[in-house]
């Protein structure tokens, strides 16, 4: 058996039901790699469950629920809530966990940080730091992971839970900070760009409704194009800017605006707060 049918006899547990947790549990589910009945979230309120219960999923308030009932556990609080999550996980537990595998969503909390956390209640703790984004729903995300004292076949899983769900790839944990400023901050800017082009072609007289779908599209095809052909972004650009024509003229226009500088400084701030929110948890 792989490790992709072996997902469907697992239980998985959202230790947080918000947005990221939401794109990954859907994408699972809505894709068949998660029986819905064997999926068990977490929160601090029923309020967040509504989305939840719509899939099918069992909901509690009690982290330690979830622990207790799940095989791999997501970690998926804001990173400030994690010791209280914790400390509602220890005082909760009715029996002795262990071999569970823990796969944290929390932005900038390092390997080393989780595995002191956790293995001060839970016992040799297996551990997997992954940087996802919320286009994981529409099977078209980027999730990017490291591990410490995770197996082989965690790893296996992990890799078959995310690859359906857009693009998986281990990576050197130097590189998570890094590269979650490009893919998880992405999205939101490829959305500003989506709405800022449809704006410009309602501008110009076109129908809102067409205007967004067209706008869409070419994002979407641009990155297919990209990483269909795999050429580089520069040589395809020039391919469309014909001498004199109306893209290079359009392209002058963006230069004029800083568009390009102004999306790798939105990348680098997106990493150096990944970075203070990272010095925060150590202290």
């Amino acid at each position: 058996m792989d490790a992709l049918q072996n997902l469907t006899n697992m239980n998985i547990g959202f230790i947080g039901g918000g947005n990221m947790a939401s794109a990954i549990g859907a994408g699972l589910i809505r894709k068949g790699i998660l029986n819905a009945d064997n999926v068990w979230v977490s929160g601090k309120t029923n309020r967040s469950f509504e989305f939840w219960n719509d899939l099918g999923a069992h909901t509690t308030l009690n982290n330690a629920q979830v622990v207790e009932n799940s095989d791999i556990i997501f970690l998926s609080m804001k990173p400030p809530m994690l010791d209280d999550a914790l400390a509602g996980i220890a005082n909760g537990l009715s029996k002795k966990v262990t071999g569970k595998l823990y796969v944290s969503v929390l932005v900038g909390v390092t390997l080393n940080v989780l595995y002191s956390k956790l293995s001060a209640i839970l016992p040799e703790p297996r551990i997997v730091r992954t940087m996802p984004n919320t286009p994981m729903m529409v099977g078209e995300g980027v999730i990017v992971w490291c591990s410490k004292g995770a197996t082989l076949e965690d790893q296996n899983h992990v890799n078959a839970m995310f690859s359906p769900l857009g693009i998986s790839e281990k990576v050197e944990e130097y590189l998570m900070n890094p590269i979650g400023g490009l893919t998880s901050s992405a999205p939101a800017y490829a959305y500003l760009i989506t709405e800022a082009l449809a704006d410009g072609a309602v501008k110009m007289g076109v129908p809102r409704a067409l205007a967004t779908k067209f706008s869409a599209q070419v994002l979407v095809g641009a990155g297919k194009m990209v990483l269909q052909t795999g050429r580089h972004p520069g040589q395809l650009k020039d391919e469309v800017c014909s001498p004199g024509g109306t893209t290079i003229t359009g392209m002058y226009a963006l230069e004029q605006g800083g568009v390009r500088g102004a999306l790798m400084n939105a990348v680098e701030s997106g990493v150096k707060r990944s970075e203070e929110l990272a010095a925060a948890m150590t202290k």
